[in-house]
């Protein structure tokens, strides 16, 4: 295993390697011999930019739909445009250096780069469960305790996860633990094999501050949300039809943040396991295959959160809808090739007026661009003809909107 000095200038590989390197590099250099054959690196750089790719492409488009879809600016979407962001900018920052260096076949940054790699995979992982966090809170004091959130409470709890994710993740550039080369030679991450009292301090305190807090809190909320939710089933025939639909749109809220949390947890628990497993000493037992599978289904944890949104989340689909059909009709129409009135679609009655004695009958009618207003004595008069009608059988006034 690659291991720094303090100063971070240098660095040497260790003998006690894990099984399966093929040799050491020379010591004082950041570019360790291949620990992989050249196809695989290839399939490797493969998947990484896929990943990347995937992530950013729709993580962007999350962001998209909440700047442009008035409905979809609430307090609660607010947190998973967070977590989009935090996910777009681990597709950016924390896939490009192990892609370029799957590319290469070796690890090709420096000390600098190396750092820059684990501050930002450690800062984008840990303002992801962060959030599930809190989101998960958001959850329990909306369903158990009927309490709605405003937007300054959102922003100010996304403040917090953002200072508390820089601390952790800031902790090692202070001189609390270091960020070095990964068992797999194509990334940095914490060192978790140090034995020093202030790295293995570190280490313990991340595993707590950012795993078992988090998951203990989550747990305890959804524990309370489906408490509660068997217990509303029991009392759901005396509500209104207004209640039951409020109940079940937040009931399935809640199942779509479970399953973020479950999908998260999944993603990265062969990483976390891994890392365990060093910290405690059976470092040996960690192949370079282990680590970078085990990394790459970390780093997958970002391009599942929007595909959960669209599935999930009928407002987001509904946006999705939107945006993809405008921009569909605006490639294949333009707007000076719009057709002309007479080809519109055809008018339909809506509201129809009953005759009172000598008084003109009405008729209210409405087409995409137009309200029309139709005051006729004839009966027998249809809306279509109404267009080629003199004056004296029937006034036609069209509203068009602003």
């Amino acid at each position: 295993m690659y291991s720094g000095n303090r100063s971070g200038s240098q660095g040497s590989w260790e003998g006690d390697g894990p099984a399966g390197a093929e040799g050491s590099a020379p010591e004082g250099t950041l570019s360790p011999t291949p620990l992989f054959s050249p196809g695989t690196y290839e399939r490797l750089a493969l998947l990484f930019g896929s990943l990347g790719l995937l992530g950013a492409g729709s993580n962007l488009l999350v962001l998209v739909l909440y700047y442009k879809f008035q409905r979809l600016r609430t307090p609660t979407h607010l947190f998973l445009v967070n977590i989009s962001l935090g996910d777009l900018l681990m597709s950016l920052f924390g896939v490009t250096f192990t892609f370029v260096s799957c590319l290469r076949n070796r690890w090709v940054w420096d000390t600098v780069g190396c750092v820059w790699d684990g501050f930002s995979s450690s800062l984008f992982g840990i303002v992801s469960i962060t959030t599930l966090t809190v989101l998960a809170y958001e959850r329990y004091i909306r369903v158990v305790h009927a309490r709605v959130i405003n937007f300054s409470w959102a922003w100010r709890a996304i403040t917090y996860i953002w200072l508390y994710s820089l601390a952790w993740a800031g902790a090692p550039l202070l001189g609390w633990n270091r960020y070095i080369l990964d068992v797999h030679g194509l990334g940095c991450t914490v060192d978790w094999k140090s034995k020093d009292a202030n790295d293995s301090s570190f280490v313990l305190f991340l595993f707590l501050g950012c795993l078992v807090v988090p998951v203990g809190v989550i747990a305890h909320c959804y524990g309370h949300i489906l408490y509660s939710i068997r217990m509303l089933r029991c009392v759901e025939d005396l509500q209104t039809i207004q209640v039951i639909k409020i109940l079940r749109y937040e009931k399935k809220l809640a199942k779509m943040c479970f399953v973020m949390v479950f999908t998260f947890l999944i993603c990265w628990m062969p990483y976390i396991v891994v890392c365990f497993l060093v910290a405690n000493g059976y470092g040996q037992r960690v192949t370079p295959t282990v680590s970078i599978v085990s990394n790459l289904f970390a780093k997958s944890s970002t391009v599942y959160n929007p595909v959960i949104y669209i599935f999930m989340i009928r407002k987001f689909r509904r946006s999705l809808l939107q945006l993809l059909c405008s921009r569909l009709l605006r490639c294949q129409q333009p707007a000076k090739d719009l057709p002309a009135v007479g080809n519109e679609m055809q008018i339909r009655p809506i509201v129809i007026s009953q005759k009172d004695g000598e008084r003109p009958k009405k008729k209210v009618t409405f087409n995409s661009s137009s309200i029309v207003f139709i005051i006729t004595s004839d009966e027998s008069l249809s809306v279509d003809d109404s267009n080629r009608t003199s004056g004296s059988k029937a006034d036609v006034i069209q509203v068009r909107p602003l």
